[in-house]
């Protein structure tokens, strides 16, 4: 199952992306692989998850978070760290 993310980065800004498994992202975008912005931004911490049921939900909702302005991010976060654990 496919997932989309949010980290945060060094700098103080959001990085939006989807992946299959979330842990092994973050470890490649720690690493130094994946992301060309992410690279001269580490470390990355994970702040935000979602599932999504398929490849394309994943994309389409990682477009629709990319065009969110800091404030929106930032209350999605906020409302995902409240969140009881599953």
């Amino acid at each position: 199952m496919p997932f989309v993310y949010i980290v945060r980065c060094a700098d103080g800004t959001y990085y939006t992306g989807w992946a299959m498994d979330v842990a092994r992202r973050v470890a490649a975008h720690n690493a130094g692989r994946g992301s060309r912005y992410i690279r001269t931004r580490r470390p990355v911490t994970l702040v935000y998850q979602e599932t999504a049921p398929d490849r394309s939900s994943a994309m389409r909702r990682e477009g629709a978070i990319k065009r969110y302005d800091r404030e929106q991010k930032e209350r999605l976060i906020t409302r995902w760290e409240g969140a009881p654990d599953p």
